[in-house]
């Protein structure tokens, strides 16, 4: 932040409340950096030392990365539903700001953001200078092009369900060439995280016609050379990415990447690190536990653990029976023995969940106690709903993920008490994904978002006209929660957001839609070769300054 630019109001607020000891000053970090402190400036303000960026020794250029993942059909980046594809095109095009591992969000192709007093005015300035793989300079034309992109209903962007109850393309004014305003309807802090969200990719409005795998022009460091659904992709190194090393020379280190497709089995991935064949395997949305058990204690691989958001759903379509009953979808949640889940779908690593999609690591979390496992009201519920016999429900899991496979085979087992015959629809991952939002039940993974609000306003309300917003695969949405909801997207204070969060939590796990039985630690696994390469919490691959050693 330069200096003469004004430090928001709200700023000495959060200074008010850290030394009151309200927030920790890894959340007043995070505050400060949403209302455009730097991280360096809000690092002083908290009487904090930020690490400086050390010089590079030692650094190998050159060399190809392999990875394993799943290469999926991509056209419209604003239409992803799951990380893998973004990590592959990441490298390609990128967003307009960064949330690091910490949670806290930077500037990237952004040089600063300011938000007014009342958080309904964001003024986004971009970097001078960043050049599209094509040649084409970036400049607000395309910012704002993607933007309309994201909240064109017509493309059902995931981003529509995030953003579109505060911004209409309407409220998107261009200043110049490198500054945009963005006029909310309502009051928002998360603006700059929102900008991070997976499909956020900025794309370039001269070449982008609905199919970026045909036009992959983006600021990134790497161009897309191959690209073959369900077999492999090739990146190839950029020579005039925007972004310097810290030995002073363009980025990035590495010649190219190689994603590879090894099928929806785990086991084929796990042999081909260990004989050296790939160097990581991509465990953004796929199950990690049959790795993390496989190579924990294998010198020859790096095992890095992050504790993250990231959540396997038990979700219910409350517009199909039974579901529509509210008393069936609490006998069901009532069937999960969540220490026991948790023990043996995910050898203890993280945190037993509570039914709302809100984890103990969200800032505005408020604490509640687990709910116990009780068959006994289960079927009292279901009885009382006019299942006096049982009730038999058909339950949909993707076979790639074991740890989903292995909750819905625990689920069975402690739902029959209650009256429930679960019976297991295990069918490949790439399938469920056609039809998670339409299955009636199912268990679906979703990954980290840094605060409660975001995946909220993702999946558990309405549009404007009354229909459920593009992620919202329960149909789910309750008056009082939305306004809740909303009234907390534009509050600050941490104890007056908590406290509404309180009301938010009880709402779900008293009325919703969904079973969360435990929030997963997730890991990067990569071969000792690889260096420079953090865990991120949703998964996502930043390869900018990752090297080879020899």
């Amino acid at each position: 932040m330069k200096r003469r630019d004004p430090i928001h109001p709200l700023v000495l607020q959060l200074r008010q409340d850290l030394a009151a000891g309200k927030i920790s000053r890894r959340e007043f970090l995070r505050y400060a950096a949403l209302l455009g402190v730097s991280v360096t400036a809000a690092s002083q303000m908290a009487g904090m030392i930020w690490p400086k960026r050390a010089l590079a020794t030692g650094i190998r250029r050159g060399g190809t990365i392999k990875v394993a993942t799943g290469i999926q059909k991509v056209t419209h980046p604003a239409q992803f539903s799951w990380v893998e594809p973004t990590n592959i095109m990441r490298q390609v095009a990128e967003y307009l700001t960064f949330t690091d591992k910490d949670n806290i969000t930077h500037p990237y192709l952004l040089e600063n953001w300011q938000a007014s007093d009342d958080l309904k005015t964001w003024t986004l300035t971009l970097r001078q200078g960043i050049k599209f793989n094509n040649g084409d300079g970036l400049t607000t034309d395309d910012v704002i092009f993607s933007m309309n992109q994201w909240l064109n209903k017509d493309v059902g962007s995931s981003l529509l369900g995030m953003m579109g109850g505060y911004l209409d393309p309407t409220g998107i004014e261009k200043i110049n060439g490198y500054q945009v305003k963005l006029h909310l309807k309502k009051p928002e802090i998360a603006v700059p995280e929102h900008l991070f969200h997976y499909p956020a990719l900025i794309l370039n409005h001269r070449t982008f016609e609905g199919d970026f795998v045909k036009a992959p022009h983006g600021t990134g460091p790497y161009t897309l050379d191959v690209y073959r659904e369900s077999e492999r992709a090739v990146l190839k190194r950029r020579s005039n990415y925007w972004q310097t090393g810290t030995d002073g020379k363009p980025l990035p280190y590495m010649d190219s990447f190689e994603f590879v497709d090894m099928g929806d089995e785990m086991a084929p991935r796990i042999a081909a690190l260990q004989s050296g064949e790939i160097d990581m395997i991509d465990l953004a949305t796929t199950g990690g536990t049959a790795v993390y058990k496989a190579l924990k204690d294998d010198r020859r691989v790096q095992v890095k653990p992050i504790g993250t958001a990231q959540a396997r759903v038990l979700r219910m379509r409350v517009d199909l029976k039974p579901w529509d009953d509210n008393r069936v979808r609490m006998a069901l949640k009532l069937c999960q023995h969540r220490e026991k889940i948790l023990a043996l779908a995910y050898f203890g690593q993280g945190l037993q969940g509570h039914d709302f999609h809100v984890c103990p690591k969200h800032p505005e979390y408020c604490e509640k106690p687990v709910p116990a496992y009780n068959p006994q009201k289960a079927k009292q519920l279901l009885k009382e709903a006019g299942y006096k016999d049982g009730l038999r429900v058909n339950l949909a899991v993707g076979s790639e993920w074991t740890d989903v496979v292995r909750y819905a085979e625990i689920l069975k087992q402690d739902a029959a008490p209650a009256g429930f015959n679960v019976v297991l629809q295990t069918m490949p991952t790439s399938q469920y994904w056609e039809k998670w939002t339409e299955v009636d039940l199912g268990i679906t993974p979703w990954t980290h978002r840094p605060l409660g609000t975001m995946v909220l306003n993702l999946a558990y309300i309405n549009d404007a006209e009354g229909n459920p917003v593009p992620w919202n695969e329960t149909n789910w949405a309750d008056p009082e929660f939305s306004r809740l909801l909303e009234q907390a997207n534009g509050t600050l204070d941490v104890d007056k957001r908590r406290q509404i969060f309180c009301k938010l939590e009880k709402i779900q796990w008293e009325k919703g839609s969904i079973g969360i039985a435990w929030w997963q630690n997730n890991w990067q696994i990569i071969t000792k070769r690889v260096q420079n390469s953090d865990p991120h919490p949703t998964g996502y691959m930043l390869f900018n300054e990752v090297w080879l050693s020899r």
